[in-house]
């Protein structure tokens, strides 16, 4: 699969959007990662930069391609699920192939206000997943907080045989993103 071949591609679930309302559709599992990453405008400057140049997805273990930087809606972008991202017995839930498993995606919204920037994207026929993840950098008083919302189910039949194992592999993921936005917010 090629980043070009993503434009005829279709998403695999019907709620489109649904992440931006915070609504969790009948039958998906919801995942909910949130981080304090720092505090003030250098670390919340650092990690918008991070978060719209993908170098969060990349510094997390997923190479990522996508046809826009930053994203906006209708950006398609193209990971590869590897070793790299998962952990011991997380790595048979795939069939990993010499350059990882295809993540097929599409930014659905975005958001870009003075203390809140971010985007979702929506999974295309492909992905192993079918649903949508929400990536969300804002500053309060607080400091800088980091938020990923994302709700799914099994698209293909090892993510379906995966259950429990693959909803465990989506937390760990989460956690990685965080860690890799506070790292390059941070240094």
């Amino acid at each position: 699969m090629r980043l070009e071949d993503l434009a005829a591609l279709r998403f695999t679930y019907e709620v489109v959007g649904s992440t931006k309302d915070d609504e969790t559709p009948q039958g998906y599992h919801r995942l909910e990662h949130t981080r304090r990453i720092g505090a003030g405008n250098e670390v919340f400057t650092r990690a918008v930069d991070a978060l719209l140049s993908w170098r969060m997805h990349r510094a997390a273990g997923l190479p990522m391609t996508a046809t826009d930087s930053p994203p906006r809606i209708g950006t398609n972008t193209l990971g590869h699920l590897g070793p790299g991202l998962l952990v011991g017995r997380l790595r048979t839930l795939a069939p990993f192939g010499a350059i990882g498993l295809p993540i097929p995606c599409r930014v659905v919204w975005t958001v870009d206000e003075p203390d809140r920037i971010g985007f979702a994207y929506g999974t295309l026929e492909g992905h192993p997943e079918a649903g949508e993840e929400s990536f969300v950098v804002t500053r309060d008083s607080d400091g800088v907080h980091f938020a990923i919302r994302a709700y799914s189910r099994g698209a293909s039949w090892y993510a379906r045989l995966g259950g429990p194992l693959t909803r465990q592999a989506q937390q760990y993921a989460a956690g990685r993103y965080a860690a890799a936005l506070q790292r390059l917010a941070t240094t």
